[in-house]
């Protein structure tokens, strides 16, 4: 690899969600696009949670690892470039380990500090999960710069053995040295006791809402019962969490109340360090963060403690999943249904790094051509193929009479429309270690650099409606009615950016395949028939608010009822995105930002009679359904 070779690392999730049949796009996810190792990047692995675990199939278990930053730069847990650890050897794998509270099956992780400065140490938590299969696992991960680069010295393994049956749990070392070594408990019987014995501060000060901070407090078991894993949970214990009491959830946090948990056990008199992190209320204000003990859902007496907490200034209304942009009210209102043709969706499918070495191969058995600058400069042969890139500043192809330079972007045209390419370079099943290699794609794809990430994005572009069957939402088994209130969502998300053009503009792509919506092309809808049928019953539906197109936000499942929009993402109202209450959801956890439509809750009121519209009609407020094309 060339020095000035940038590598990858992006698109969250998120072809994330194969652990969940409902579970799309909020998993978020993806690929961080890495670029070659910086001279101001390095770190020195100082501690873990062990090298070798013993786990029971099912078991869960929290793992924590702390790294040194040896480097010239300053580590961040946010913006578009914080650090983060991905699954290693190969990159981007499926861990058999993964958990519900990881940001996607291959990122179980992002740094627990705000920032960590040249010299100071980052600690990075995380839930293991173990496989139902008995054996030997070695889990590799590596330390991300999101969407630059992987951290030299950030690479760390596990090896996990997973029992066939019953065995005595093992306990991990705790990362504080101040905190005596937890060990197996011995028995579940007994009283359920605490005794606080020391914390990190008396109260936590913040200059500005939405900062985090770490907290730690010591507890002693100081009942006859063994605590076999243990959850420290938000609010006093015996009282409800009221909808206006100020929220101190960071991201790490399991749930809204779960700040940590664990499978660790403490044997009575044994003591033990809670470790998690305390996000400020937006608002400037004096506030009091309660938090409690429970041990298999039952509260340990004596464990209540309340933390004051100051706020100075309010925050920049921050939040880790950045709000889709809302329609102004100065936007044009909606085309009457019969002006608008079926819009062509640009979507960004691969980017182009080491992964494929940093180029892609491509084969179409309609046969193709090769446009750049307008121009057709090559006719490939069904059959045949052509391989392209973008190095050292300038486009290249080759047809197989050697490499052409091209000064401009290079497109890929069908001679016949609707065949389909395939791009015979990249296989998830070898790179990522998924289940289909899903490298075919419909109609045109395009190869584009970009000078605003410095990377090169593969871009399938194809009519509106053939995207939509390629679309990874859920499976094909699922409720047609609730397949086609998913896919009419999923339409108005996709048709919003395209009247918008603006959110990837930078990339020259309207959507990608990973965070946006989780796409994977001709592949999915060889095998999701019933989808395909759901997109041709609703074909050209959108959802709008006063003849304007809606902005369509849905997530895997809810708690019991969904959120006012400006309540998660701290911005004006939006109308027809308003809470209401989820009856099938109730006494669930909460997996997703809350928004708009639970998609647990759309497929119960499928199961028990209802119809697409009336589905998006009860998640979406005021809303009307209009044919498009």
């Amino acid at each position: 690899m060339k020095n000035k070779k940038t590598t990858k690392m992006t698109a969250r999730l998120r072809e994330a969600c194969a652990f969940l049949a409902v579970l799309a796009v909020f998993v978020s996810s993806g690929f961080p696009a890495v670029r070659i190792h910086a001279a101001g990047d390095a770190a020195k692995l100082l501690i873990t949670s062990g090298t070798t675990i013993d786990m029971q199939p099912g078991e869960k278990r929290q793992y924590r690892v702390g790294f040194k930053n040896v480097g010239t730069e300053t580590w961040s847990r946010s913006g578009g470039n914080f650090i983060s650890l991905y699954t290693w050897n190969p990159k981007y794998r499926t861990s058999p380990f993964v958990d519900a509270s990881w940001r996607g099956p291959t990122q179980p992780a992002i740094l627990t500090e705000q920032t960590v400065a040249p010299g100071g140490v980052g600690f990075l938590s995380f839930t293991l999960r173990a496989p139902g299969t008995p054996g030997t696992y070695t889990e590799t991960y590596h330390l991300a710069v999101e969407n630059l680069r992987w951290i030299p010295g950030g690479q760390f393994s596990v090896t996990i053995r997973v029992a066939g049956g019953a065995a005595a749990p093992v306990s991990l070392p705790p990362i504080s040295s101040s905190a005596p070594a937890s060990v197996p408990a011995p028995s579940s019987n007994g009283t359920l006791r605490a005794q606080k014995l020391i914390q990190s501060a008396k109260e936590l000060a913040f200059s500005r809402g939405g900062e985090e901070t770490r907290f730690r407090i010591m507890f002693k078991n100081a009942g006859t019962a063994g605590w076999g894993g243990y959850e420290v949970l938000a609010g006093r214990s015996g009282l409800a969490i009221a909808a206006t009491d100020p929220s101190f959830r960071a991201a790490s946090w399991a749930s809204d109340r779960v700040a940590l948990s664990t499978a660790n056990s403490v044997a009575p008199g044994g003591a033990v360090v809670l470790d998690f992190i305390v996000r400020a209320p937006q608002k400037r204000g004096s506030y009091k963060a309660s938090f409690h003990l429970q041990v298999d859902g039952k509260v340990v007496e004596g464990s209540d403690f309340d933390i004051p907490v100051s706020v100075t200034n309010d925050g920049p209304n921050a939040n880790p999943v950045a709000p889709p942009p809302v329609p102004s009210s100065s936007a044009q209102p909606t085309p009457p249904s019969t002006s608008a043709g079926e819009p062509t969706l640009r979507v960004g499918v691969l980017i182009v790094d080491e992964e494929t070495d940093w180029r892609v191969t491509l084969a179409n058995p309609a046969g193709f051509d090769v446009v750049t600058g307008g121009a057709v400069v090559a006719t490939i042969a069904g059959g045949a193929s052509v391989t392209a890139a973008y190095e050292n500043g300038a486009y290249w192809y080759d047809a197989g009479a050697g490499r052409k330079p091209s000064g401009s972007y290079l497109r890929f045209v069908p001679k016949s429309s609707n065949s389909i390419f395939t791009v015979t370079n990249f296989d998830r099943r070898v790179t990522r270690n998924a289940g289909y290699a899903d490298n075919a794609f419909r109609d045109v794809l395009e190869l584009h650099w970009n000078g605003s990430e410095n990377r090169t994005w593969l871009i399938n572009e194809l009519p509106m409606e053939s995207y939509l069957r390629g679309l990874a939402e859920t499976s094909n088994i699922s409720h047609l009615e609730f397949q086609k209130a998913l896919i009419t969502a999923a339409r108005t998300y996709a048709y919003y950016h395209w009247e918008r053009g603006t959110k990837h503009a930078a990339e020259f792509y309207h959507v990608d395949a990973y965070y946006d919506q989780v796409y994977k092309g001709y592949g999915q809808e060889q095998r999701t028939p019933r989808l395909t049928q759901s997109v041709e019953e609703t074909r050209g539906q959108i959802v709008t608010y006063e003849n304007r197109t809606a902005i369509t936000p849905y997530f895997s499942r809810s708690d019991g009822r969904t959120r006012n929009w400006e309540d998660v993402w701290r911005s004006d109202p939006v109308p027809w995105l308003r809470g209401v209450s989820v009856p099938c959801d109730v006494g669930k956890e909460l997996w997703g930002h809350g928004v708009g439509m639970s998609a647990s809750g759309a497929l119960c009121m499928a199961n028990e009679g209802q119809t697409f519209d009336n589905i998006l009609r009860y998640f979406y407020t005021g809303i009307t359904l209009m044919k498009k094309w």
